[in-house]
C-alpha cells in the first residue's frame, strides 16, 4: 500500500504520519509511506489544507488530523 503524507512539516502531518504508522502495524499492514513537503507536488494532487494522505494515487484525506477510526478504514482490507 503506498501511502504518501503531504504537508510541510507541520504538527499536523507529523501526528498524522505517526498515526498511519500506528494502526498499519496494528492491522499488520505493509505500507510504504513518504512525506511529500514540496508545495508543487502538493498543489499537484488538488490538496490546498493540509495535511493531506494519498493512497495508491488518489486523495483520501484534507485539512487535519484524520481521525484513528478513519484511518483504519483505509486498511480494512488491505492486509500484508
Amino acid at each position: 500500500m503506498d501511502i504518501k503524507v503531504l504537508g510541510t512539516g507541520c504538527a499536523n502531518c507529523r501526528n498524522t504520519i505517526a498515526l498511519i504508522e500506528q494502526e498499519a502495524q496494528a492491522k499488520g499492514v505493509v505500507v510504504n509511506l513518504e512525506k511529500i513537503e514540496d508545495l508543487r507536488q502538493i498543489m499537484g494532487y488538488g490538496v490546498m489544507s493540509t495535511p493531506g494522505v494519498v493512497i495508491n494515487g488518489k486523495v483520501v484525506h484534507a485539512g487535519g488530523v484524520p481521525s484513528r477510526d478513519k484511518i483504519a478504514q483505509w486498511f480494512t482490507g488491505h492486509t500484508a
